[in-house]
């Protein structure tokens, strides 16, 4: 369970590190099946309902950036780690004693070539009826600041939602120099394998290029509190229920007042975040084909 002082740590900077929450069999399985789905991507040429890949992939040489929602359905593991009590007893200490598991993936930053993910604000993708929504990251690896990790703006989730869009459509990023937020305050969420990370909703974030030559993998899971209802509606009631890892659902929506910018008209290039991004204008983080062309 979360101690006094790291509850009000979250509540002023919108951000946590627990170190080595989840070890020994359970952090050998987890790394193991994703193995396995990233050597099953050789067959697979394409994006799909659970490969999110490079642009380098090859049937040689699979690449994949992202596990996909899909992965939930394919190995119960992945259900039951979501709903794991040394994961979700913590969480009911910042969001309340009902919870509601909102979507899950697995970002891969392969060495030396793992994708950027451009400034942004989960709660631009998804915002609700109240602002008790999280998420929550599991490195599989050891991850320090060479190797991508997971960067945070503290106390930016008490600001306002910025501007997601590029040319009139949402594209899932935002400029931090037109937006006046200051990213040089950033901070790396750095740990050890099985060390987890959890960030508000509405604290802006991002992640550089791997420049290492060590992976960085991170399984990310989002929660909102069971009365925090998607403002994009609810398109299957009972599958949302079942989505539930904590406590009892309700019908009852908690309106707490928080600003809000919709998701709309939606992304050009739909998919991933990776995709979204795509249509983003000015972006901040160096692409690998830029790295490649400034080396070479």
């Amino acid at each position: 369970m979360l101690s006094h002082p790291q509850i009000e740590a979250y509540r002023r900077e919108g951000y946590l590190v627990i170190p080595r929450l989840i070890q020994g069999e359970q952090l050998a399985e987890l790394r193991r099946l994703t193995d396995q789905l990233v050597s099953e991507a050789r067959g697979v040429t394409a994006n799909d309902d659970l490969y999110d890949l490079e642009p380098s992939h090859s049937a040689t040489m699979p690449r994949v950036r992202r596990l996909k929602p899909a992965m939930f359905k394919r190995h119960a593991f992945f259900r039951d780690l979501a709903r794991d009590p040394g994961i979700t007893s913590p969480l009911s200490q910042l969001i309340g004693p009902a919870i509601r598991l909102h979507g899950g993936k697995l970002n891969m930053k392969s060495a030396g070539y793992g994708s950027p993910v451009e400034w942004h604000q989960d709660w631009a993708f998804y915002p609700h009826s109240n602002d008790d929504v999280l998420a929550t990251g599991i490195y599989l690896d050891d991850c320090d600041e060479a190797n991508g990790p997971l960067m945070v703006v503290p106390g930016t989730h008490h600001g306002p939602v910025h501007d997601h869009h590029a040319d009139g459509r949402f594209c899932g990023a935002f400029d931090p120099e037109a937006s006046g937020v200051d990213v040089s305050k950033a901070v790396p969420l750095i740990g050890t394998a099985g060390s987890m990370t959890i960030h508000h909703a509405r604290l802006v974030h991002g992640s550089a290029l791997n420049r290492s030559n060590r992976q960085r993998r991170l399984l990310l899971h989002e929660y909102a509190a069971a009365d925090a209802w998607p403002l994009m509606g609810v398109a299957n009631f009972d599958e949302f229920n079942s989505r539930m890892v904590l406590g009892e659902p309700t019908i009852e929506p908690r309106v707490r007042p928080a600003p809000v910018r919709m998701p709309l008209p939606p992304a050009d290039h739909q998919g991933s975040i990776y995709e979204n991004q795509r249509g983003s204008g000015r972006r901040f983080f160096q692409t690998y084909d830029e790295q490649a062309a400034v080396a070479g």
